[in-house]
């Protein structure tokens, strides 16, 4: 009788093999317990790149704060801008992250237990990131707290029936439950962090964050309870919070916006982002720490096979906002599709469906899924073109609207660029910070994988 595991329709092993629990565990935390001088060069590179541009941020702010919005490109008709577009393509970023780890936990998918800590950590980085820009939008941040609703003698009470409100209640709400889903998952992990950290401040850090976890039954099954209710209620968020931000657009009257595809459209482009953003990550630190075998051409496969689902959909997505304007009769509705096509901004229109919808046909083959480097490329045009996406929405809908009276061209100027790089900047700091500061993969979840693949293997024996 043969002991090998039972292997998956594809040929992978379902679980992890070539581990023993203690090993796992020395394999994920040796990433956070390394000494700084042993850390890849790798990790100093990425930092070093992170916290330079993030000086960026730092200055765009500043000037945008004393010089005023005329810093931006904005004018009449396009005011939105930079801003909202990279404001929608963070928040889409950050929908990778609920997705792997909620809605695959609800319906046992054990090839996202690699991934999932992981991809949780880049939700809450992309939404901080995005966070930033609704904030200094306004003009005035010091002033934000008269959106809230709070009794005052100004009559600035909000609109409750715009959308623009609802986004502050639902992506505040979608931060809320990613960081308690997030922490929740953390908590067994960061016991045993306690336990192999070696600075005595480090091992009373861990102890405070671990929350006085032991191991004990009666904690594991109040964490099974609290992360499986936490799972239910991020499940919707991932659905509701980027339809509430497509509605920014939806409810309006502008042509190219007033369409009832963008709620399904934006949900299925914002997976794509977020898996792309994943594993142009993923892709070098398995690497470069010496994780493929925990983080498989398995998890690369199934990756990309969400990734050319929910790629499939944009690109009807796009087929659809064609046809809706033909099909509607309106002469602005087709003026927009004609502007889109052959416009002054011509050039961004075809080079998205180039990232978006060419490039991504290349996943239909197992080989390339499997290949790390054809994988990451096309992780690359991906993320390209789905910021060019929320381009082509805002601006070419914008700059041309129904008086030709008010056509005017946009253009971001060096602080709306300086503003958005600084935001990968940020990204990349708070990335690099959680390489080092706390496990990349769940380690409880990967002995239970191991606990699994053991019973398999023993199941097997003749």
């Amino acid at each position: 009788m043969s002991t090998e595991p039972k292997r998956d329709p594809d040929g992978q092993l379902p679980y992890i093999s070539g581990h023993s629990l203690k090993s796992v565990s020395e394999k994920i935390a040796d990433v956070t317990t390394m000494p700084m001088r042993k850390l890849p060069k790798f990790w100093y590179g990425g930092i070093l790149i992170g916290v330079t541009l993030l000086q960026l941020l730092f200055l765009a702010v500043y000037v945008l704060v004393t010089r005023g919005t005329g810093v931006w490109g904005l004018n009449i008709p396009v005011a939105w801008g930079f801003a909202i577009i990279n404001f929608v393509w963070w928040i889409g970023i950050g929908h990778a992250g609920t997705l792997i780890s909620a809605i695959l936990f609800l319906f046992k998918q054990d090839w996202r237990t690699s991934i999932s800590r992981f991809a949780e950590a880049m939700t809450l980085f992309a939404v901080v990131c995005a966070g930033l820009f609704p904030l200094l939008h306004v003009g005035r941040p010091w002033l934000v707290y008269w959106l809230f609703p709070y009794p005052n003698t100004m009559g600035m009470w909000p609109q409750f029936r715009s959308p623009l409100l609802w986004d502050v209640f639902a992506v505040s709400t979608y931060a809320t439950v990613s960081i308690m889903f997030w922490f929740t998952g953390l908590v067994p992990d960061l016991a045993t962090m306690r336990a192999k950290a070696k600075p005595l401040w480090a091992k009373k850090l861990y102890h405070g964050m671990s929350l006085g976890w032991t191991g004990a039954a009666r904690h594991w099954h109040r964490y099974e309870i609290a992360y499986l209710l936490l799972a239910g209620l991020s499940t919707p968020l991932v659905l509701s919070v980027h339809s509430i931000v497509s509605l920014d657009f939806a409810v309006s009257i502008e042509p190219g916006w007033h369409t009832t595809i963008f709620p399904p459209y934006f949900v299925a482009g914002a997976i794509f982002a977020g898996f792309a953003m994943v594993l142009t990550f993923m892709i070098p630190v398995r690497s470069i720490f010496g994780m493929k075998d925990l983080l498989t051409d398995r998890h690369l496969n199934n990756m990309c096979k969400v990734m050319l689902f929910s790629g499939l959909i944009v690109a009807y997505g796009y087929l659809m906002e064609v046809f809706f304007g033909w099909y509607s009769g309106s002469v602005y509705e087709r003026f927009m599709v004609l502007n889109r096509f052959s416009g002054p901004y011509d050039w961004s229109y075809w080079a998205l469906i180039l990232c978006n919808v060419i490039v991504p046909q290349f996943l239909w083959s197992y080989k390339i899924r499997t290949n790390p480097l054809y994988v990451f490329i096309i992780c690359q045009f991906i993320s390209v073109g789905m910021w060019l996406e929320r381009f082509v929405i805002v601006i070419i809908s914008l700059h041309r609207d129904f008086l030709d009276s008010s056509w005017a061209m946009y253009a971001g100027t060096k602080w709306d660029w300086a503003m958005y790089i600084g935001t990968i900047g940020l990204f990349l700091t708070l990335v690099f910070i959680f390489i080092r500061t706390l496990p990349i993969v769940a380690i409880f979840e990967m002995r239970e994988m191991v606990h699994k693949s053991e019973h398999d293997g023993d199941s097997h024996e003749g």
